[in-house]
């Protein structure tokens, strides 16, 4: 496959593009993205870095599953909003988490929704905002599994 074939459907290729110590070239699809580090830990800040393009995952999902069932259920939703931050936690500190030692991640999102809404279909808005596929994956079991392969 070469650098400009788009990639299938769900696989996502990441290279380093050689331009700074961080900065990456990400093909999704037919699609490219840089990501780097920002300046203050040695990257050049040329894009988002990792962690950015976790939270952009699940603010677009959530937004895009919002707005499915919003227009699948004839919902006057004008516009979806998504603000998310990620930071770390000491476990102490977090009472429903189940980890009790050392850092747990925490995602903060805030969603706000445009449009003449009742408190009843904002809460269901947000019941269906945590059924979002991304959230579910980050709220349940992940395996990542990892191999080498040839370069080249």
């Amino acid at each position: 496959m070469t650098q400009n074939e788009a990639l299938p459907d769900s696989v996502v290729e990441v290279v380093e593009s050689l331009e700074g110590t961080y900065s990456q070239n990400v093909r999704a699809g037919r699609h490219v993205l840089t990501a780097d580090e920002p300046l203050d830990v040695g990257g050049n800040d040329l894009g988002p870095g990792p962690y950015e393009y976790l939270l952009a995952g699940l603010g677009a999902c959530t937004s895009m599953t919002v707005r499915m069932y919003a227009n699948r259920k004839g919902i006057k939703l004008k516009r979806v909003r998504v603000r998310l931050a990620h930071r770390k936690v000491h476990a102490t500190d977090c009472a429903d988490c189940e980890t009790k030692e050392g850092l747990v991640d925490e995602i903060e999102r805030e969603i706000a929704f445009e449009g003449e809404l009742d408190e009843t279909i904002t809460a269901k808005l947000i019941e269906i905002a945590n059924k979002c596929p991304v959230h579910r994956t980050l709220s349940g079991e992940i395996k990542i599994r990892t191999k080498h392969v040839p370069a080249g």
